[in-house]
């Protein structure tokens, strides 16, 4: 980690609300935790006066089934971002170039800045165009947050292959491809996939997710990876949610049906991007402040979108339940 950076850095903005009295649509989690979370989490956290196991071998398995790859392709690891900061260490050097894509995830370019690279910031649409040889790694979204579309498959297969000819890596964050019907590029030679329990399983505070890579950078990434990295409740739990297929898949059901009833309300005020994720990014010709206050009126908290590089005119609001969206279509006036 570059000394320089970290004495002139910041810490990045982010959705969520701490006021038990609104109800909170700036952050993208289910609404909903899997059945069975509380006993798995009490069994363990009585397991947890000893270390954790290092070698995670249920969680890597549970990992591994969900995403269609071996086990021995799994790197677990305190949640995604923890993930991609361990990746970055690996393959990182002082001046290296990372393409960004913007707007997208703000602590992308923290990451890379703290490991003294340096980001070259790309417009998300035309991040799949950039040369890999101009870079040491690229980062994709997908979906991207806080736009919400994903990436057509043989576009991402075809790049991922452009950049193992060129030696760059490329790291795919699918925090939230789990909504989506869309296959994961896990287990694609040279590319280094993130994934969350956070989104999906409504847990951020769990702090669990993994890597997913092969060969030799998968070697490195496990060689560096910190010792007892994940916490013994986050893992069992993380097994435990891994493994709710059923859940999955009324998540998704529930998040496609309600984006497009939301969406249809939302378009009567706003300009509304098409989405694939659970949450939808609107542009406002109303100043934002206003119709922040004039959702938090109405008891919601909206996400202030400009705090997304690129966005200025923007709010995102999150799929949730259809009682709760429905607070919020009326909050905002639609």
């Amino acid at each position: 980690m570059d000394s320089e950076a970290v004495e002139s850095l910041g810490r990045v903005a982010h959705g969520g609300n701490t006021d038990p009295e609104l109800l909170d649509f700036s952050a993208n989690t289910n609404p909903r935790i899997p059945s069975g979370v509380a006993a798995v989490y009490e069994a363990a956290l009585s397991a947890a006066k000893a270390y954790p196991a290092d070698d995670y071998c249920e969680f890597r398995a549970a990992a591994a089934d969900y995403v269609g790859v071996t086990g021995t392709e799994i790197v677990p690891a305190a949640g995604s971002l923890a993930g991609m900061r361990l990746l970055f260490s690996v393959v990182l050097g002082e001046g290296d170039s990372v393409a960004v894509p913007v707007p997208s995830f703000s602590e992308y370019a923290r990451e890379v800045r703290l490991q003294g690279a340096e980001p070259r910031f790309v417009d998300h649409d035309a991040i799949l165009d950039v040369d890999p040889a101009a870079h040491e790694l690229v980062l994709v979204c997908n979906p991207n947050n806080p736009t919400g579309e994903c990436y057509p498959t043989g576009d991402l297969l075809a790049f991922a292959e452009a950049c193992h000819d060129a030696g760059t890596v490329l790291c795919v964050d699918e925090a939230f491809l789990d909504f989506t019907d869309r296959p994961t590029l896990a287990g694609t030679p040279g590319v280094v996939v993130a994934r969350s329990l956070t989104k999906m399983f409504g847990l951020p505070g769990l702090r669990a997710g993994f890597l997913v890579a092969t060969d030799a950078l998968q070697e490195r990434l496990e060689t560096a990876r910190p010792t007892w990295g994940m916490s013994t409740p986050a893992a069992a739990v993380g097994t435990h949610c891994l493994g709710a297929t059923e859940f999955v898949a009324d998540t998704r059901e529930r998040v496609a049906d309600e984006r497009a009833r939301m969406r249809s309300r939302l378009e009567t005020r706003f300009d509304v991007s098409p989405s694939d994720a659970p949450f939808l990014l609107c542009r406002t010709t109303d100043p934002v402040g206003d119709v922040i206050e004039e959702g938090k009126e109405g008891g919601v908290v909206v996400r202030d979108a400009t705090t997304f590089r690129g966005l200025d005119s923007h709010i995102r609001v999150a799929v949730k339940r259809p009682e709760q969206n429905d607070q919020l279509l009326d909050a905002l006036g639609v």
